[in-house]
């Protein structure tokens, strides 16, 4: 089955492409009600730790050692258990990885998206 893991703003307006829509952030979005997210999963354990996160701060230029930590992170408990969700979820339909960063491109779901292409053999993740 031919599936794909997009990634984007959980305040994008949802798309009828966007598959399961699962929210990878450890802390809820502000200003977002649960009712309005259309959501299927809120998925807190595959969310970098807060040790992490706090470091990382998101500055564009430690976000190669974020994404290297966090790679290390998803290889851990809880992390790994979540992960592999995700992964099973990805193989059998298309999958929306959501997140309330305003860097989108620098942030734990675009760094999920290229690790699911990679362990689910997708073709390449993209932000829509």
């Amino acid at each position: 089955m031919d599936t794909h893991v997009a990634y984007r703003r959980i305040y994008d307006q949802p798309a009828r492409s966007d598959g399961v829509r699962v929210l990878v952030d450890r802390v809820w979005p502000r200003g977002v009600r649960k009712e309005n997210a259309h959501l299927d999963e809120w998925l807190r354990e595959v969310a970098p730790s807060t040790e992490l996160r706090q470091w990382y701060g998101h500055d564009p230029e430690r976000f190669a050692e974020f994404r290297r930590r966090y790679l290390e992170e998803l290889g851990q408990s809880p992390h790994r258990q979540a992960a592999q969700h995700l992964c099973s979820l990805s193989r059998t339909q298309d999958l929306t990885l959501l997140t309330a960063t305003r860097d989108v491109e620098h942030s734990q779901a675009a760094v999920l998206a290229e690790w699911l292409d990679q362990h689910s053999h997708h073709g390449r993740g993209r932000s829509s």
